[in-house]
């Protein structure tokens, strides 16, 4: 079927933009995260007045920054791998080995952390869960949210890397590269 490669690239696509939005967008996360860091140092050191609610507003953004982040990682090849067997195989080995290490690792994985992030959120929103470890007593369900969202995004990214990998594994249709990252030192939002 001529429909079928077309269908499957337009869907990679598709994937490709939304994690390409998701992740920019995340990624001005950095800002409040570090106003809420200044704001704390300044506060505590030269006025003596430390805040109760910097170090929690820090550690829920960078959390939700990091994970967030991760799909788009992905899609920009940023995730460790062992580079010095991989980059000497051929297109077609590193895609049969891509291919293999998703269906056997990535999308299991996934599964079960997607899965049990929703029971994990589902249960602090029910409950109103609140950081009973912090003064300020901030609620937690909404950062727990990044747990599932987190793991929808890996597998919806997991699967346009799949379907690029298909054709460079088995010679069928056109080679289909992935988003290409910056060079090195280069910043691209």
């Amino acid at each position: 079927m001529n429909t079928e490669p077309g269908a499957a690239l337009r869907l990679a696509a598709a994937i490709d933009a939304i994690t390409r939005f998701v992740g920019k967008t995340i990624a001005w996360l950095i800002l409040p995260m570090m106003m809420s860091l200044v704001w704390e140092v300044v506060a505590r050191y030269f006025f003596n007045a430390p805040t109760v609610w910097a170090y929690d507003m820090t550690f829920m953004l960078y959390g939700t920054f990091f994970m967030i982040g991760s799909a788009w990682t992905l899609q920009r090849g940023g995730h460790i791998r062992t580079d010095n067997y991989y980059g000497r195989w051929s297109d077609r080995t590193k895609a049969r080995v891509d291919l293999a290490c998703y269906a056997v690792f990535f999308f299991p994985a996934m599964v079960v952390f997607a899965w049990l992030g929703a029971e994990y959120f589902w249960k602090s929103m029910l409950q109103n869960e609140r950081i009973v470890t912090s003064p300020w007593l901030p609620i937690v369900w909404p950062f727990k949210f990044v747990m599932p969202a987190t793991a929808v995004l890996l597998l919806l990214q997991g699967i346009a890397e799949c379907i690029r990998a298909w054709p460079r594994a088995f010679g069928r249709g056109p080679t289909i590269v992935s988003p290409t990252p910056p060079a090195e030192g280069e910043v691209s939002l």
